[in-house]
């Protein structure tokens, strides 16, 4: 018997080379790394210092100009994602969630720290014991940031609002400046001016309560992350790098700090002892510490009215590249 020879299914060979012609450009195509990559570093951000020292990220894209730019605070920070300024940029992880719930299209990527960074201080000389006894005073805190936040909420804590106290809104370093003149009766403090201030005037944490402390996230924004997802793994592996060295050297990362911030080296190891390195991933945990913390951003009208501020940190937080900082 002669054998019986079929002739294959006509419309599935179609359809597989169809399938084939439709895969073979995503599998050969590759990310053209941008021609500059712009991050931000900041003091309250010691692996940034790490990265930028070392040049762990010019190594891993020699084709490429890295620029960076000094961040103050979270507030300048988003200010320069927002505006084009930077494509990474390093904050607090609630300064993100504002910045997100009021419109900007971010995505939180990476978790450069989680600090203990931000209290409530006071002079050495202050009266004052608890948080409700600064009701009718003057407290400086730098909007939009981690400290003004913690300021509110540890307000609320004690029974009192914003209205019940006098917020004066400075930039971190000149609020440290108010109060050791006596300008203001607390601030918000943020390491490493923090620190100094403990150190250099003697001055007094009146509250601090690590709960109310959120973490710090490296964000991009979302047009950057759907067009550059190759470089933002780049980036991250790169900060990787500088992570791991700064966990294996502690004493040479005070030292960094210390020569970077222009502060004594005792102010560094001060701030270093408040900070956990040990956790980059971003996971669900984070998204359930965020929207812990969200009631306060809508009961102090910190967001535009009929915001669902649980969809913001689901849309804000990606932990899709943790894979990336794993494999590190």
């Amino acid at each position: 018997m002669k054998p019986t020879f079929r002739f294959p299914n006509v419309r599935y060979l179609l359809s597989a080379c169809a399938l084939a012609l439709s895969l073979q450009p995503m599998a050969q195509a590759a990310e053209t790394a941008p021609a500059e990559v712009h991050l931000d570093y900041a003091y309250y951000s010691p692996v940034s210092l790490v990265l930028k020292h070392f040049g762990f990220l010019e190594k891993a894209l020699p084709q490429t100009k890295v620029s960076w730019v000094l961040s103050q605070g979270s507030n300048r920070s988003l200010e320069y994602l927002n505006s084009g300024g930077v494509d990474f940029a390093s904050s607090a992880s609630l300064a993100a969630v504002l910045s997100r719930a009021n419109g900007s299209p971010i995505k939180s990527v990476y978790v450069y720290s989680r600090a203990e960074w931000t209290a409530l201080v006071v002079r050495k000389d202050s009266p004052y014991k608890t948080v409700a006894d600064l009701k009718g005073e003057k407290i400086a805190a730098t909007k939009g940031t981690d400290p003004y936040l913690f300021t509110l909420r540890s307000l609320q804590q004690a029974g009192l609002s914003k209205d019940d106290v006098e917020l004066v809104h400075l930039q971190h370093p000149d609020g440290r400046t108010a109060l050791e003149k006596g300008d203001v009766d607390a601030w918000a403090g943020l390491d490493p001016h923090m620190a100094a201030s403990e150190i250099q005037a003697g001055s007094r944490l009146l509250y601090r309560n690590t709960h109310f402390n959120s973490y710090g996230v490296v964000s991009v924004t979302e047009t950057y992350a759907k067009e550059h997802p190759q470089t933002i793994e780049t980036v991250l592996s790169a900060y990787e790098k500088a992570r791991d060295w700064a966990v294996k050297n502690p004493d040479e990362l005070a030292q960094l700090l210390a020569s970077e911030s222009g502060l004594p080296l005792e102010v560094a190891k001060l701030q270093l002892s408040r900070t956990d390195l040990s956790s980059p991933q971003l996971t669900a945990k984070d998204v359930i510490a965020s929207k812990a913390a969200a009631p306060i951003l809508v009961s102090e009208e910190l967001v535009r009215r009929g915001v669902n501020v649980d969809q913001v940190i689901d849309q804000l937080i990606d932990t899709g590249f943790k894979e990336t900082v794993a494999r590190q």
